[in-house]
């Protein structure tokens, strides 16, 4: 009688540690409800509405905040911003810097995206002509109207460029930096080379410009967006504890990496004004394969089968 008492006090104690374990694996309801941050780039709001799909098929509550690279930065330091998948470095590595030495920030330690670029760039038929680097864009200075084409204000790129303009780097002083949208900045690169006139502008890959015009990088340019066009690693930044405080979305985010090739397929339907997430669930259900390394370990927001209850959700 003994032994089947102690057999029995085992299995409740057994049953209570099985539940708390559970209990321990499904995180606080405020995790449910994640918030992103889109500079307005086509590429990170490919990766974030990538992100917002999975989450999703999760159980969980994605919403996107459209912000300035040093709000996004304000508003993971102040907790009102989760995940920002959009941290290019070294261009952005002033920007962040105070916010890392300070502790209020984290950046994931494994880049979300290897092999990227971010510097000036011009029509082929002006590198052709004689505009292959930094240093030739003064003597191009009348066909350029002396402008430098760049994005939204606040932005990184441009920041550089205004520094470069500034301390008459490459005899560059005098030339004018044009603000706009990452849209609007293209529209002007369309309308340039429709009309076969030069433009020097703030051009990165991966992005469908890459494929939609021929474009030349120009050399040179080392000291202000740094070496190898701008070589970039794009990486996944989140307040300090949340990896802690919501660990299976933390698990999610820190999967995610992607590559330039994959990137460009998804930006291009996206820079047509297709409905991002319509564009994700489509290419998702036509590459099932890519599921298992993001949802890997990764369970839905009750505790469940992640991998299969995303499956179930794309085929909604």
């Amino acid at each position: 009688m003994k032994n089947m008492l102690n057999l029995a006090a085992a299995a409740s104690l057994g049953l209570a540690a099985f539940a708390t374990n559970a209990a321990a694996s499904v995180e606080p309801a405020t995790c449910r409800d994640v918030r992103f941050a889109d500079v307005g780039w086509t590429d990170i709001t490919a990766t974030t509405a990538l992100a917002s799909t999975l989450l999703e098929g999760l159980g969980y509550r994605p919403k996107t905040t459209i912000a300035s690279v040093p709000i996004t930065f304000a508003g993971i330091k102040k907790k009102q911003i989760d995940v920002f998948l959009g941290y290019w470095s070294p261009s952005m590595t002033p920007m962040i810097e105070p916010f890392v030495k300070t502790g209020d920030v984290k950046v994931i330690e494994t880049p979300n995206l290897t092999g990227a670029k971010y510097t000036l760039a011009v029509p082929k038929y002006a590198f052709d002509a004689g505009l292959r680097s930094f240093a030739d864009i003064a003597r191009f200075a009348d066909k350029l109207e002396r402008k430098i084409y760049g994005i939204e204000s606040g932005n990184d790129g441009n920041a550089l460029i205004e520094k470069m303009l500034k301390e008459n780097t490459f005899g560059l002083k005098g030339f004018e930096m044009v603000e706009s949208s990452e849209a609007g900045m293209l529209l002007s690169v369309d309308r340039a080379i429709r009309q076969k006139k030069w433009i020097v502008f703030l051009g990165w890959e991966p992005h469908p410009m890459n494929v939609k015009f021929d474009v030349s990088y120009l050399e040179g340019g080392d000291e202000v967006f740094g070496p190898n066009f701008g070589e970039a690693k794009v990486y996944t930044v989140v307040p300090p504890d949340y990896l802690n405080r919501c660990p299976n979305v933390g698990r999610l985010v820190t999967n995610l990496t992607f590559n330039t090739e994959l990137e460009n397929r998804l930006m291009m339907p996206v820079m047509e004004k297709k409905n991002p997430a319509t564009v994700i669930k489509a290419w998702l259900k036509e590459n099932p394969a890519q599921l298992d390394h993001w949802l890997a370990g990764v369970k839905t927001a009750d505790g469940g089968d992640g991998l299969a209850a995303v499956k179930a959700y794309l085929q909604r």
